[in-house]
């Protein structure tokens, strides 16, 4: 298995939040609360993502990794791509940041070792590499183009054991329609079992969706700052995810004007002193001797 020799040298995060991407606190708490669910009930099985970019996602899958088992992550990473459409979206949005060693140097900050890594289309993966059912949980977040998307879902599908979870990014996003057609057409025509949704990613089975849907409601998501709702779709019930909308702070209009009257550096000051009263007026009273 790689190691760390294998990474080029390059400053390493000093958090996970340092590595760039667009995998938000939201979803990183329900990638943690489902493979957590899965390890402490004894659910077994190797983890494999599609599309990795920097290593964001990978890390956290690879914080959930039990002995004997594998993650798997497959990226182009900075090979060319196979086709004009794949190229062009390439191009267009990663081509100047992805690499390889950018990815295991990110990962390896972390981690002791890096994962399995298969540098090539999402599709090589339809050759079965990756065993029949070997699979606890896929994460797919690759290309945005329906063809690949939809040959994606195919191969998370037979890769993933009975109960198994998928998470497939960007289904609603605007500028990803492809996505949002191979998802739903898994829905509607292949059996996959919507389970979660939330701003970014749909998270299904193809197992049993009322099983997961009650390991997620197990956790207290409001206290901890989210929304959860439940929609029906086509009879089945699903999961919503969302932050919380924090009421807005109102100003008097006096204070309003003041703040924005004082010069930047007074303005700084102000709000530094504001601050402080309002955390001292919320602490509890030190109790007397």
């Amino acid at each position: 298995m790689p190691t760390a020799e294998t990474a080029a040298a390059r400053p390493a995060p000093l958090k996970r939040d340092d590595i760039p991407g667009w995998f938000f606190s939201l979803d990183r708490a329900a990638f943690g609360h489902l493979l957590s669910s899965q390890s402490s009930t004894g659910v077994t099985g190797d983890i494999l993502e599609l599309g990795s970019y920097l290593g964001r996602s990978a890390v956290l899958l690879g914080d959930h990794l039990r002995p004997g088992e594998r993650l798997t992550v497959c990226d182009l990473f900075d090979s060319e791509a196979d086709d004009d459409d794949n190229a062009a979206e390439m191009a267009m949005s990663y081509r100047k940041t992805l690499t390889r060693s950018a990815f295991e140097s990110n990962y390896l900050a972390f981690h002791r070792e890096l994962p399995e890594i298969v540098q090539a289309p999402t599709s090589v993966l339809a050759d079965g590499r990756i065993p029949a059912g070997s699979c606890r949980f896929v994460h797919v977040d690759a290309s945005h183009l329906y063809e690949h998307v939809a040959g994606d879902i195919a191969v998370a599908r037979a890769a993933l054991a009975e109960n198994g979870l998928v998470a497939l990014d960007d289904y609603r996003s605007e500028h990803t329609p492809g996505v949002s057609a191979a998802v739903w057409e898994a829905v509607f025509t292949g059996g996959l079992q919507p389970v979660l949704l939330t701003p970014m990613k749909f998270y299904g089975t193809w197992g049993d969706a009322a099983a997961a849907r009650q390991v997620l409601l197990e956790r207290d998501w409001r206290a901890e700052g989210y929304t959860v709702d439940e929609d029906t779709i086509a009879g089945t019930p699903v999961l919503r995810l969302n932050y919380q909308v924090k009421a807005p702070v109102h100003r008097s209009a006096s204070r309003r004007l003041a703040l924005e009257l004082l010069p930047p550096v007074a303005t700084k000051a102000t709000r530094r002193m504001l601050r402080t009263l309002r955390e001292r007026r919320a602490a509890p009273p030190v109790p007397s001797t």
